[in-house]
């Protein structure tokens, strides 16, 4: 009975969603910085994709500290925002021919090729845990008559 209360209120399991998190987001972040330098040969001088891949490294870097220094719902916000405003773009931009718009370049790339996939899946997977983790710290902060550990929601019956 105990261990249900634990999974939702206790440290051990959102800990491993703060840190899995920040993995996902830090691996996001490598492979941007990575690929940065040949995606700005289009635009050497401008922003260019590869300006916009350090922005996103810097930001997905930012998130995955946030994560782990503050176990608090900004922070899980934070980096649900991150991972999964990147995950859209990658989604985007592999379907959708978008046009440049004022001094960002068009995008477009329609292939998946394997260090794409590796960001989408990590993306993917710091979104889904950091939207798990703010659940998980607003049920605990919001926890009503309607929710109960299963101690009290059986004596109560």
């Amino acid at each position: 009975m105990k261990r249900a209360h634990i999974l939702v209120t206790g440290h051990g399991p959102l800990r491993v969603v703060r840190i899995c998190a920040a993995a996902s987001l830090v691996l996001s972040a490598v492979i941007h910085v990575q690929l940065a330098p040949g995606y700005q040969q289009a635009a050497p001088g401008g922003i260019g994709q590869g300006t916009l891949f350090l922005i996103q490294a810097g930001a997905a870097i930012l998130a995955a500290v946030f994560i782990l220094l503050k176990n608090t719902r900004t922070a899980f916000a934070a980096a649900a925002s991150v991972a999964l405003s990147s995950l859209a773009a990658v989604i985007l931009y592999r379907y959708v021919q978008v046009p440049a718009m004022g001094p960002l370049p068009s995008m477009y790339e329609p292939v998946w090729y394997t260090a794409k996939v590796i960001t989408a899946v990590a993306e993917a997977i710091a979104g889904g845990l950091a939207v798990t983790g703010y659940g998980l710290l607003l049920r605990k902060t919001r926890r009503g008559p309607w929710i109960q550990p299963r101690s009290q929601h059986a004596s109560a019956a």
